[in-house]
């Protein structure tokens, strides 16, 4: 099995985390990174697999390399350090300078894993951003994982936003290489960003967990919300642990009352059309050389955020009326089908607590 071969400081628990840092099936790749979840902290790892001639290594050897902090938004600055950092103890095993170095030049207060730190609140991924903030958020910085997720999923993008806003336990599956996937978590989240003050305190906190594994099962049972990704196959049979499975491109929920919100339907497609025509102009400002400043990835963010803004706002004006009626004629000025996103609806009104009456009428045939 897998072990901790050298950890700094040598006292913190990292009890899984050689688990967590080398996907299950990694042994079939030469690479990968990998994103996950220790407790309170986030990690990133860069894993590699050498052939070496050894049989007490079956022909193999294989490391990971990795950080922990207390926020996922910067540890992608660490990549190159980590990749390099595997591949020196693939060659040179047992040689740590580099990485004690590393350690003393980063460390920081962090969490001491025995509740919430007084002075750090845990991370969270409802930031209210303004755009120029924004480079401070990203996850990393592979240009194009934004489009390379919106060409993955094309239209279920829309299915899988409603899903993420309405705090649903998301699990991708994928085999390896894994760090791909973690992107997909981490654009998922992003689906689900409102910037409107006082929404959702009783909101359950939905958080990306990155990658899971078998022995995260006990974790993930406790937990009401969450985006993970795994490589594990079993994971599919666990319906108690997830609401929403999603296998390559295919979105799936055994919940009978979410299966409405598999459908794409005509606002949907609307959304769609209007993302991809943003991301049209963009990219031609961007040749003619008349805007080099905003990237695909704010233009991605912003849209769902602002569309996520509408509908908030509408909601909470529709509440603080005298009547709190909500119509066809407000569904369809926050961008969604009165009758396709009925159910959808209902399920949001529910989850963040909003008291308002839906007077849309639900026909019985079409």
């Amino acid at each position: 099995g897998n072990m901790v071969e050298w950890c700094l400081p040598q006292d913190i628990d990292l009890e899984g985390v050689e688990f967590k840092s080398m996907a299950s099936g990694s042994h079939k790749i030469q690479s990968d990174f990998i994103y996950f979840r220790k407790g309170l902290c986030f990690g990133l790892a860069c894993f590699a697999n050498m052939p070496v001639e050894s049989e007490l290594e079956r022909g193999a050897r294989m490391k990971s390399v990795g950080i922990l902090s207390p926020s996922y938004t910067l540890l992608y600055r660490y990549m190159h350090f980590l990749e390099n950092q595997v591949r020196h103890q693939l060659e040179m095993p047992g040689h740590y300078s580099h990485l004690e170095a590393f350690y003393d030049d980063k460390k920081g207060v962090l969490p001491d894993g025995k509740g919430t730190p007084t002075s750090q609140q845990p991370v969270h991924w409802l930031p209210s951003i303004h755009r120029y903030m924004y480079p401070e958020m990203k996850i990393t910085h592979p240009a194009g994982c934004m489009s390379q997720f919106i060409k993955f999923f094309g239209e279920q993008i829309l299915v899988l936003w409603k899903f993420a806003l309405l705090r649903k336990r998301i699990l991708i599956f994928s085999p390896p290489p894994v760090g791909v996937v973690c992107y997909r978590v981490y654009c998922c989240c992003c689906l689900a960003n409102v910037s409107l003050p006082g929404l959702g305190g009783t909101v359950p906190e939905s958080k990306p967990f990155f990658y899971v594994n078998v022995a995260d099962i006990e974790m993930l049972e406790a937990e009401v919300s969450y985006v993970a990704c795994t490589t594990e196959k079993i994971f599919e049979e666990k319906r108690d642990l997830y609401d929403v499975y999603v296998d390559n491109q295919n979105v799936k929920t055994h919940h009978e009352h979410l299966q409405p919100l598999l459908k794409i339907n005509n606002a949907d497609k609307e959304k769609y059309r209007r993302l991809n025509d943003q991301r049209q102009m963009l990219m031609y400002s961007q040749e003619v050389g008349e805007d080099c400043s905003s990237c695909e990835e704010d233009l991605f963010i912003l849209f769902f955020m602002e569309q996520n803004n509408r509908i908030f706002q509408t909601l909470m004006e529709v509440s603080a009326s005298q009547d709190k009626t909500l119509t066809a004629d407000h569904a369809r000025g926050m961008g969604l089908d009165p009758q396709g996103d009925r159910s959808f609806l209902m399920d949001l009104l529910e989850v963040y607590g909003i008291d308002v009456m839906l007077v849309i009428d639900n026909p019985c045939c079409t």
